[in-house]
């Protein structure tokens, strides 16, 4: 059987693993930070109307430009922004892909802040681009001193600050964004796939005026509960806009894409209403875990990356046996835990007591 060692891979690839988090059918999943409530049925109906609709037209291509998907997006956004300013993909993973596709590649880098989101150096390898990894500080929070000082150092050709950042919760303040910016002269994207969940950070859309390499990088997939129809979106300068134009693949977004994302921003309050529930199970969670002896780390997510599990490796174990999965980073001592219902996140307290001060050995 051939393997992939039998194929004249690109040098770049070799030696390289897909991203990958179990997918396994358990009553209580809480490790790829989804929305675990379901979309409300009045919500759903529209969309489903807006879906039959859509087919009667398959037979042609959807619109290149996705018009009134833009127009709705820049509408939920606010801060003034005209849909020129808004583009959007099959997740948020193509934006930045499109991103590095357009400003990154061969002889060019991505920097951004470890530990946090484990696709940016896997978009770096499928574009040719380099990665430089920079370790965050201890307690993971950004300065602007230190994250300037990086940039000064490295000069990248695009850096990606994550707030909340992905997998440590950290919420990233404005003088840290105001820094990067200034410390070099490359792209400077600011992930917000989180932005719906902090309630006390400004989002950095508001920072985008006369800050043409600002790039604000949003999802559907967390607080619209929408994961499993892949849309991403980002705000930005026009002239960004038009160089994702370049890169991007004809019709990326089809037809039955676009009127699902649409319907959805139609009812955004309704599709938001679960934010605060979901906060409120996270706050729940943090405070159950720490007087259980475990230390949680700040988050302005809807998860938390908890720190004290004397063997993570078993206590994942554990916890899947019993049909409850979280996710194991492979960071010394620490699980991250997606904030669940009610009933999800006492199964998962339950659980965690049960295993006793450390959890499982």
């Amino acid at each position: 059987m051939t393997s992939l060692n039998d194929l004249p891979l690109r040098d770049t690839l070799v030696g390289k693993l897909p991203y990958g988090a179990p997918q396994d059918p358990v009553p209580v999943s809480l490790n790829v930070n989804e929305n675990t409530h379901p979309i409300p049925d009045e919500v759903v109906d529209d969309i489903v109307r807006a879906l039959a609709e859509a087919v009667r037209g398959v037979n042609r291509y959807p619109d290149r430009e996705f018009l009134e998907l833009r127009a709705a997006l820049a509408g939920y956004l606010g801060h003034g922004l005209t849909p020129e300013q808004v583009w959007a993909a099959n997740g948020s993973n193509e934006v930045l892909q499109q991103i590095l596709q357009a400003f990154g590649g061969p002889g060019r880098s991505l920097l951004s802040f470890t530990p946090t989101y484990s696709m940016y150096p896997l978009l770096a390898d499928g574009t040719d681009t380099t990665w430089i990894p920079v370790a965050r500080p201890d307690g993971y929070a950004l300065t602007p001193e230190g994250v300037a000082a990086a940039l000064r150092e490295h000069q990248p050709s695009v850096a990606i600050l994550c707030g909340p950042n992905n997998p440590t919760g950290t919420v990233l303040d404005r003088e840290v964004i105001l820094a990067a910016y200034d410390a070099f002269d490359g792209i400077l994207v600011v992930d917000e796939a989180y932005q719906e969940f902090d309630a006390e950070t400004e989002t950095a859309i508001a920072l985008l005026p006369g800050r043409p390499r600002l790039l604000v990088s949003r999802t559907m997939s967390k607080a619209f509960a929408f994961a499993g129809v892949r849309v991403g979106y980002l705000a930005a300068d026009p002239a960004v806009v038009d160089a994702l134009r370049l890169v991007r693949l004809p019709y990326h977004l089809s037809a039955l894409t676009q009127a699902a994302a649409t319907a959805a921003i139609r009812h955004a309050d309704t599709m938001l209403s679960t934010v605060a529930d979901i906060r409120a199970q996270r706050d729940r969670l943090e405070t159950a875990l720490t007087e259980l002896g475990y230390a949680v780390h700040p988050s302005g997510a809807n998860f938390l990356l908890v720190d004290g599990f004397a063997n993570p490796d078993a206590t994942f174990s554990a916890l899947r046996a019993q049909g409850i999965l979280i996710r194991n980073l492979g960071i010394d001592g620490h699980l991250r835990i997606t904030a669940g219902t009610e009933a999800e996140t006492t199964t998962l307290i339950d659980a965690v007591a049960a295993l006793g001060p450390g959890g499982a050995r």
